[in-house]
């Protein structure tokens, strides 16, 4: 038997949920043409569940994806969740709220991030900043956050110094990969890993680092090399959904590491973009 921590956690949940839909040991194993004992072993971690009995449970007791997905990471297997449009009519009050955000950003650039580091939406100041130095054209054709950094056509003109970030996002994809086992999360993955800026030693060098929400970067801006710190925030469900919930989306905003560096003039000038919706 297990005692007391994490493995217990399966356990745990299915008697919680057991309970909140009034289902009692007895009935549950006679709606999976289990005993009642098995289920007993489940929740007392006597018993480790099988991939295919957790999803019976889970339909078996009606739980939604994210309380199945709970179920599911509780015994030690990933999530599945279903692709979410974030551009579909129901999700106009996230659209709405997202922009209300990146717009609160100025004069700081800031960008909107999907699952895949699909571009879905910008401030002004992502704008402002970038296409100082970034033709228009190409700036305009701009659709994916990990394409734009990699390229030395894109933000790779402006930012330096920075290959141990790129081989600790090379890495965070792998990771990924590995517990998601994806074909398309493999060839975005494979894509990346074959780019010239990206380190040959990424996954020793990402090995001596540890993981980070922000990272330092060195960019031009006007025309000097100043420092800023680059800052990934989560925009998840609550609790331990916040990783799982579709859409997954990410906030990516730029910092000057100097407080008294002012960058309201990257968004004095009237500034257009695809993405950009204010």
């Amino acid at each position: 038997m297990a005692d007391g921590s994490q493995e217990l956690a399966f356990g745990r949940f299915l008697k919680f949920w057991r309970g909140v839909h009034g289902v009692s040991q007895e009935e549950l194993a006679h709606r999976l043409e289990s005993s009642p004992r098995h289920i007993s072993r489940l929740e007392n971690g006597s018993s480790r569940p099988s991939e295919s009995i957790i999803e019976d449970i889970a339909s078996a007791i009606e739980l939604k994806t994210r309380d199945r997905n709970h179920l599911r990471i509780s015994a030690g297997y990933s999530p599945r969740e279903d692709k979410v449009d974030f551009h579909a009519a129901e999700l106009k009050w996230l659209r709405k709220a997202m922009n209300l955000t990146l717009k609160a950003m100025d004069p700081y650039p800031a960008a909107l991030l999907d699952n895949g580091n699909n571009i879905l939406m910008v401030n002004r100041a992502w704008v402002g900043f970038y296409q100082a130095t970034i033709p228009a054209a190409k700036l305009q054709s701009v659709s994916n956050h990990y394409d734009f950094l990699f390229s030395r056509q894109g933000a790779g003109t402006l930012l330096t110094g920075w290959e141990d970030t790129l081989s600790m996002i090379v890495m965070s994809m792998k990771q990924a990969t590995l517990l998601s086992n994806s074909d398309e999360e493999r060839e975005l993955l494979e894509t990346f890993i074959q780019n010239p800026n990206v380190p040959k030693d990424w996954a020793q060098r990402a090995s001596r680092l540890e993981p980070m929400a922000s990272f330092r970067v060195q960019a031009e801006f006007q025309g000097k090399l100043e420092k800023f710190y680059s800052v990934n925030q989560i925009i998840g469900a609550l609790g331990p959904a916040a990783y799982i919930s579709e859409p997954k989306l990410t906030l990516s905003t730029l910092y000057p590491e100097d407080e008294a560096l002012d960058m309201s003039s990257i968004i004095s000038e009237e500034l257009k973009h695809p993405l950009l919706n204010y």
